[in-house]
């Protein structure tokens, strides 16, 4: 079973809840192409219905990676609205809507649903599990959504962490400028979990269904030593380095550290998603980064990498470890921003399941 290590959950000062707002202006900077793509692309009268009654449907979304909110609520109810629009300018009756909130049999479930709006338009359930693998029935979703969460990996490539590999990956906790072997370990587990995605997706989206993703990649022509996301994470790695360098984390520990992050040339996804054969590219945006080039403060590191960091290091050195972090050259003061090498794209994909 692969490990989970779910953002940080409930309200408090280092939740994910608190300290995502650099997910919500990605996604808020492809609100007009998430809006356009459903209403020119939605085709309405030949998606499959369940009947509840004589006059009634169902439409039914699945948020992908949702985490703990409140960004899945905004954009659920982004695609609703657009959703709406569709059926309005079609005549047709807005059918019951059915929306799926999926992560990690470990996230946060409860405080999710504690916090889901009051004035919410549509049904909601939860769904836990890894959206690697089926999580529905056949044909029963009519439109899927995932934003910033295609990077994560289902597993570590076992190769990053033995020291005879040439994939051995000593000295940093991602691929960037990483040797080549490295990278490769992490496209060829990459390549895995896209597929058996793309699998899963393709037996669950009803015909004419439709996918947006937005994803953290790479451009054309790119590396992945040349990782969109490795800048973002220097200052974590040069922490780690320094409290090994004192004697405060052990050398063995720290090269058998890696985050299980990958972000896709745009060749590659292109490729991946067609090789799975269900589904036609209808859109794929290549968008510059939306945020400053800002690295993350410690209250958005311990949201994001705080579980994963315990799992590997223990729960003993966590407050350490930010402490030092906090003070880390790049974290504080003006330093906080680095250099935009370009490299930092999301991609705005929209896939539709072909009529088979």
């Amino acid at each position: 079973m692969a490990e989970e290590f779910p953002m940080t959950g409930g309200d408090g000062p280092n939740s994910y809840a608190k300290n995502s707002n650099s997910q919500r202006v990605a996604a808020d900077g492809a609100w007009g192409m998430l809006v356009a793509s459903i209403f020119e692309n939605l085709d309405i009268q030949t998606l499959p219905s369940r009947p509840t009654t004589a006059s009634s449907t169902i439409f039914r979304i699945a948020d992908l990676g949702c985490s703990v909110g409140p960004n899945t609520f905004i954009q659920v109810n982004n695609i609703i609205d657009a959703v709406s629009q569709k059926y309005h300018q079609s005549a047709v009756e807005l059918p019951e809507i059915q929306v799926y909130f999926n992560d990690l049999v470990s996230n946060d479930f409860n405080y999710l649903f504690a916090t889901l709006p009051r004035d919410r338009q549509y049904f909601a359930a939860g769904v836990p599990g890894p959206f690697h693998g089926r999580l529905f029935p056949k044909a029963s979703l009519n439109f899927v959504y995932s934003s910033y969460a295609l990077h994560w990996l289902s597993k570590l490539p076992q190769e990053l962490g033995d020291a005879n590999s040439p994939a051995f990956n000593k000295g940093r906790i991602l691929h960037g400028s990483a040797p080549y072997e490295v990278g490769q370990a992490y496209t060829a587990q990459y390549a895995k979990d896209i597929e058996c995605f793309f699998h899963a997706r393709g037996q669950e989206l009803a015909p004419g269904g439709l996918m947006v993703l937005l994803i953290p990649g790479r451009p054309h022509g790119t590396l992945p030593a040349q990782s969109s996301l490795a800048p973002y994470y220097a200052p974590l790695e040069s922490t780690l380095a320094d409290m090994v360098n004192e004697g405060l984390l052990s050398e063995d520990k720290f090269d058998s550290f890696n985050l299980p992050f990958y972000c896709p040339s745009v060749e590659e996804l292109g490729t991946l998603i067609e090789e799975n054969g269900c589904f036609d590219i209808l859109k794929f945006e290549i968008e510059a980064a939306q945020t400053p080039a800002i690295f993350p403060n410690v209250q958005e590191c311990r949201a994001g990498m705080e579980n994963i960091l315990k799992n590997h290091f223990g729960d003993e050195i966590i407050e350490l470890l930010f402490d030092r972090y906090s003070k880390n050259k790049n974290i504080a003061g003006s330093a906080s921003l680095f250099a935009d090498d370009g490299l930092a794209v999301g991609f705005f994909v929209l896939v539709k399941r072909k009529y088979l």
